[in-house]
């Protein structure tokens, strides 16, 4: 398998650690295979000539139905409100009360959107080296599990993947169905308020940022590893800071999910320990 960026990074920062290069020279090369990166991204996402967060705003706009940014700044405004008051009635240990909460929650279009154009930080590229990962195996059918805006799917089908969406909420749905018709991409959905994940169905499955917000993600562990195919992988990031904050986030101890992947014959194949923190879990 062609080696991994991270794994690259890792091994030229022992480099350094050597002293036979500078860490002015390593940084210009980390920045240099990460600019491929966000390059390739880049490309998958945006429509016409258009840079990334232009184009992901029109994108908004459109499917809104609004006239200009101003409008898209008050509703902006209007759905982060809603957030904040929304989440304190929420009963975090009822999977229905949280499923509801994502289900009106409109704020998300613009969060995961906006976090997807780069201007935030650049894990979102974890999608890229997913999508690296999973090339040396010629997978074909590939599901995103928790898909948000659906920006995982779009670059997946760009590069001949048969890919599936699953999210528990519908208007995120709606919005990623919607992104790939623009371009013209074929693309199932599941949502998992009614729907399940089929059986031996999927060769690769990302999880990104996902598991912290489930109430029980020991189950849906369960399913991610039923819906995978005989050597199939779960590629995603399964992990919270000590000190975290963020309201929505519910699990903070992954040990538990990772000893029922374990049991259920999830092997780990691979881990980010420089870059994003992903891992690789291989089914047997």
């Amino acid at each position: 398998m062609t080696q991994m960026l991270a794994d690259q990074l890792k091994a030229l920062w022992a480099e350094v650690d050597r002293k036979t290069i500078t860490w002015e020279r390593f940084e210009e090369q980390k920045k240099q295979w990460l600019e491929g990166y966000a390059s390739q991204w880049r490309d998958a996402l945006r429509i016409g000539g258009q840079d990334l967060k232009e184009s992901s705003l029109n994108e908004l706009m459109g499917y809104l139905k609004l006239p200009d940014r101003g409008a898209l700044e008050t509703w902006h405004q209007r759905a982060e409100k809603a957030l904040s008051g929304s989440w304190n009635s929420i009963d975090t240990n009822d999977p229905q009360s949280v499923e509801r909460f994502y289900d009106q929650c409109q704020l998300e279009l613009y969060n995961l959107l906006t976090w997807h154009t780069l201007a935030e930080d650049d894990s979102p590229l974890a999608y890229v080296a997913a999508l690296e990962f999973a090339r040396p195996h010629h997978f074909k059918t590939y599901l995103d599990f928790g898909s948000g805006v659906g920006s995982g799917g779009i670059l997946f089908a760009r590069n001949g993947y048969d890919v599936t969406l699953a999210d528990v909420s519908s208007p995120l749905l709606n919005f990623a169905r919607w992104r790939h018709e623009q371009r013209d991409l074929p693309v199932q959905t599941i949502d998992l308020k009614s729907g399940s994940l089929p059986k031996n169905r999927f060769d690769f499955v990302t999880a990104m940022d996902v598991f912290e917000h489930l109430v029980d993600p020991v189950k849906t562990a369960e399913q991610i590893v039923d819906s995978l195919t005989a050597g199939g992988i779960l590629f995603g990031r399964f992990h919270v800071e000590p000190n975290d904050t963020h309201i929505t986030h519910i699990v903070k101890d992954f040990a538990p999910t990772f000893s029922r992947m374990n049991e259920m014959g999830m092997k780990a194949v691979w881990k980010d320990e420089w870059l994003w923190g992903h891992q690789a879990f291989q089914k047997s």
